[in-house]
């Protein structure tokens, strides 16, 4: 029985320890305190007037949500930036008369990221995804709102993830 209570014991100190160094969203252990995400221009060829302004502010809102970083304006600990580099319409498949029967928007953003306290962690590199719709349907309202939700949430989510969680 003796034995018993120091076993259970080391398992509550050894689970209360890893619980310090991970958390629910995958993360290990954060060295930093504040963040900021600079305004990201779109550099496109096609401008799609607000994308840019829409896929800082999902950066922003992604990392709020998942870490306990404080949003800053300047001298952060991690500082994201960059551009949107590509937005891109394309056909995808054709029906028997040569007509496009699905399209596909493709976004790439090119990505710096800045840690102030573990600059090996710094990087700059390209995210891209892609939402297909029918071509039948135009690229405006709703499709368009559908499409840049997966696209940015996904976009987003690979950023996070290559600067925080190290996946």
């Amino acid at each position: 029985m003796r034995h018993l209570h120091y076993i259970f014991a080391i398992t509550i100190i050894f689970t209360l320890n890893s619980c310090s160094v991970y958390n629910f969203t995958g993360t290990g252990k954060i060295d930093a305190k504040t963040f900021q995400v600079n305004f990201f221009q779109n550099n496109a060829e096609i401008i799609e007037p607000g994308i840019d302004r829409t896929f800082t502010l999902a950066l922003q809102d992604l990392i709020q949500n998942q870490t306990n970083l404080n949003l800053v304006k300047n001298s952060a600990d991690l500082t994201y930036e960059g551009e949107i580099i590509d937005y891109r319409i394309s056909p995808m498949t054709a029906t028997a008369d040569q007509k496009a029967a699905q399209n596909r928007l493709k976004i790439r953003i090119n990505v710096r990221f800045t840690n102030k306290n573990k600059e090996k962690d710094d990087f700059e590199k390209t995210f891209e995804f892609y939402y297909d719709y029918p071509a039948e349907q135009q690229l405006v309202g709703s499709t368009l709102n559908n499409a840049l939700k997966e696209i940015f949430d996904r976009i987003t989510q690979d950023i996070f993830n290559e600067s925080l969680a190290k996946w």
